[in-house]
């Protein structure tokens, strides 16, 4: 009986790794997710609130562990216009992307994000395309670049993706 209490204990690790991996099985949905980041990355750093708003669903809740919980699309885009369009840039880091399907409902994705604030943006070949040139001279005051990790939950509903649900965490 030992014996096999063992061997389920240690299967566990195997049994939930199995999942993880096929969970990411799906390279369509994965593209479909990294396409979708990128659109909606690309758009806040551009400040294009239009191209943003229509990937956001109108119940968008945003959770974010520093500043708290936002709930609506228009309060969403309102804080994107008055705290980071031309400020920050959101970076994914490479590599860490992953994507699950949710059942009947969409997909989450979940990785790490950098941001770019005003003074390192000379070191971000993006920032002048982006037209952060005011942070480009060389005096301007370094400020640090952030990471995070996120979550989030999109919804596919009649063949449209929206984000739904955003988690910001460990800032």
């Amino acid at each position: 009986m030992r014996a096999f209490t063992l061997m389920a204990v240690l299967s566990l690790p195997l049994l939930f790794g199995a999942r993880s991996l096929d969970a990411q099985a799906d390279p369509t949905l994965f593209e479909t997710l990294q396409r979708l980041d990128t659109e909606l990355f690309d758009a806040a750093n551009r400040c294009d609130l239009v191209k943003l708003g229509s990937m956001v669903d109108d119940n968008l809740e945003f959770y974010h562990d520093k500043a708290g919980l936002m709930q609506g699309k228009q309060i969403f885009l309102d804080s994107v216009k008055n705290n980071t369009c031309h400020v920050m840039i959101r970076e994914l880091v490479p590599g860490t992307l992953q994507v699950y399907p949710i059942k009947g409902y969409g997909a989450m994705e979940l990785g790490t994000h950098r941001f770019h604030h005003p003074g390192h943006e000379k070191e971000f070949p993006a920032a002048r395309q982006l037209g952060m040139t005011r942070f480009l001279d060389p005096g301007a005051e370094e400020w640090p670049v952030g990471e995070a990790k996120f979550l989030h939950i999109w919804q596919l509903k009649d063949g449209t993706w929206k984000l739904t649900r955003v988690v910001s965490y460990a800032h």
